[in-house]
C-alpha cells in the first residue's frame, strides 16, 4: 500500500502533465494587443502565424489555408454566432479581407465601416488539411471611438536659442488606405516632412517632422499639431498642444534708480536690474564709470548705498545665467547741488567746441581765398589783342572819358593800368603788316598822385605816349 505523501505527489504531477497538455499552444499567431478604431473607418490587423513543433509534421504549406477570426472567446463550440469572418467563405459577419499570404503564414486582415459593436477581443484560427487550431493564448483588443486620439508631439533635444530644432508628431494610423493628414501651427516658418511609418507592433503610423531656428521670442510659445482623418465624406480631427522652452541668455536687461531724481547727500538709493533669462538669471554685477572705465562695485539683483559726494555719476548692470550674460543701459546717479555744475561744465565745453570748429572754418576759408585771389592775378590774360588791366578805382578805361571829380572829396591816391595802344592814330595798312612782323607795343603803368582840378587832356595823353615810345 502506497503511503499518503507518494499518493498525493502521483496525483500532482499527473494533474500538472494534463494543464501542461491542456494549455500548450499548437498555433502561434503574432499580433498587437490593442487597436484603436474610428466609427465608419477600415481596421487593419497585422497578424502572423506559426505552428508548434510538435504540430509541424501535420501542417502543409502547399494544401489550401483559411483564416477565421473570433470573437469574445477561443471557444465557439456552441457558439457559432462567434465566428465572425472566415476566408473560406464568401458572406460573413463582418466585412473584410485578409490581405496577407497564408501559404507565407502572413495573416494580416482588414475589416470595413466598422461601427461600435465591434469592440471586443479577438482570436485567431487556421483550417486546413489536416491541421486546425486556435490560438488561446493571444487575442487583440479592439476599441471603436467616434473620435479619434490625440497625436504624439514630441521635441528632439533641448531648444536653444539661435540653433535648429526638431519637433516630431506621430498620429496612429488603423485604416493605411485612408491615414490622417497631420499639420503643424507654429509661431515661425518651418520645413516639414511627412512618412508613412510602421511601428515595432506592425501597426501603422502617419510621422511629421519640423524644423525650425529659435528664438527667445518663440520661449512660452504654442505649438499646435492636427491630425485630420478621412472617413467617408467627412473628416474628423484631434491634436495636440505644447508650449516651448527655450534656453536662452539675459536679454532685456535694465538699470533703474529710486528715487529717480537728483537725490541729497547721505540719503539712501536704491539701484534695481531686471533681466529676462531662461534658465533664470544666477547672478547680477554693478559698474560705476570712473575716469572712463567701468569699475565693479557691487553684486546682487538691487544695490543700495548712503550717498556720498563721490557717488555720483553713471551706473551699469550685468546679468548673466549658463548660456550667457547680458548689459544694461547706463542710468545716471545725481546729487544736487552737483548737476547745476554739470551743466555749465557741458555747456561750457559745448560753446568751446563750437568756437573752436568756428575759429577753424574761418581760417580755412581765409586761406581758400587768398589762395583764390592769387591763381585770378597769375592766370590773367597778357597778350597782344588784350587790354593791360582795368582801373580798380572808378571803373573807367583810359581812352574813355572820365568824370570829373568833386571838388570837396579828400586828396585820393588812383592806381590803374592803361592800354595806350587805344590811343593811337589809325594805322596804314604797311604800317601795320610791320607791325604784325616785329614790332611789338610797349605798354607803361601811370600812377597818379596829387589832386587834380581835372583830368588831363586827350591831347596831353597823346605826347605822353610819344615820350613812352
Amino acid at each position: 500500500m502506497a503511503c499518503p505523501e507518494n499518493m498525493f505527489f502521483l496525483i500532482g504531477l499527473f494533474m500538472s502533465g494534463v494543464l501542461a497538455c491542456f494549455c500548450q499552444r499548437h498555433l502561434i499567431a503574432t499580433m498587437p494587443d490593442r487597436l484603436g478604431v474610428l466609427t465608419g473607418s477600415c481596421v487593419q490587423i497585422p497578424c502572423s502565424f506559426d505552428v508548434a513543433e510538435q504540430r509541424k509534421n501535420t501542417f502543409n504549406s502547399t494544401m489550401p489555408i483559411s483564416g477565421v477570426w473570433i470573437k469574445e472567446s477561443p471557444k465557439f463550440d456552441g457558439h457559432l454566432n462567434r465566428v465572425i469572418f472566415n476566408s473560406s467563405k464568401t458572406v460573413n459577419r463582418y466585412q473584410g479581407n485578409i490581405t496577407g499570404n497564408m501559404s507565407q503564414k502572413n495573416c494580416t486582415t482588414v475589416f470595413f465601416n466598422v461601427t461600435t459593436s465591434y469592440t471586443n477581443i479577438y482570436y485567431f484560427r487556421i483550417e486546413s488539411q489536416p491541421f486546425r487550431a486556435t490560438d488561446t493564448g493571444k487575442s487583440v483588443d479592439i476599441v471603436v471611438k467616434d473620435w479619434p486620439s490625440s497625436p504624439i508631439l514630441t521635441v528632439s533635444g533641448e531648444v536653444k536659442e539661435g540653433t535648429p530644432v526638431s519637433l516630431n508628431c506621430s498620429a496612429v494610423a488603423p485604416c493605411p488606405e485612408h491615414p490622417p493628414e497631420l499639420t503643424w501651427t507654429l509661431p515661425t516658418q518651418f520645413t516639414t516632412e511627412n512618412q508613412l511609418q510602421e511601428n515595432p507592433d506592425q501597426t501603422k503610423s502617419v510621422l511629421s517632422t519640423v524644423t525650425f531656428t529659435s528664438s527667445y521670442l518663440n520661449h512660452k510659445m504654442n505649438i499646435t499639431c492636427t491630425a485630420v482623418y478621412p472617413v467617408g465624406a467627412s473628416n474628423k480631427t484631434a491634436e495636440r498642444n505644447m508650449m516651448l522652452n527655450v534656453s536662452f541668455s539675459p536679454k532685456d536687461t535694465s538699470a533703474s534708480i529710486s528715487p529717480a531724481g537728483p537725490v541729497l547727500v547721505d540719503s539712501c538709493v536704491n539701484l534695481t536690474c531686471s533681466s529676462t533669462a531662461n534658465p533664470p538669471v544666477t547672478n547680477f554685477t554693478w559698474f560705476q564709470i570712473s575716469g572712463g572705465k567701468p569699475i565693479q562695485v557691487a553684486s546682487g539683483q538691487s544695490y543700495s548705498l548712503n550717498v556720498t559726494v563721490g557717488d555720483g555719476g553713471l551706473y551699469y548692470c550685468e546679468a548673466r545665467n549658463s548660456h550667457g550674460c547680458g548689459k544694461s543701459k547706463e542710468v545716471q546717479l545725481a546729487i544736487k547741488g552737483q548737476e547745476t555744475s554739470m551743466a555749465f561744465g557741458i555747456a561750457a565745453g559745448t560753446l568751446g567746441a563750437f568756437l573752436l570748429i568756428s575759429l577753424i572754418s574761418l581760417f580755412v576759408w581765409r586761406r581758400n581765398s587768398r589762395l583764390h585771389d592769387g591763381l585770378e592775378r597769375t592766370d590773367s590774360p597778357q597778350g597782344q589783342n588784350s587790354p593791360v588791366g582795368t582801373v580798380c578805382a572808378d571803373q573807367a578805361t583810359a581812352g574813355e572819358k572820365p568824370e570829373e571829380p568833386a571838388e570837396d572829396q579828400p586828396e585820393e591816391i588812383h592806381y590803374g593800368d592803361i592800354d595806350f595802344s587805344k590811343l593811337r592814330t589809325k594805322e596804314t595798312p604797311a604800317a601795320a603788316q610791320d607791325r604784325v612782323q616785329g614790332q611789338e607795343s610797349e605798354y607803361a603803368e601811370v600812377n597818379v598822385t596829387g589832386r587834380m582840378a581835372q583830368e588831363p587832356p586827350l591831347n596831353y595823353l597823346d605826347g605822353l605816349y610819344a615820350q613812352v615810345s
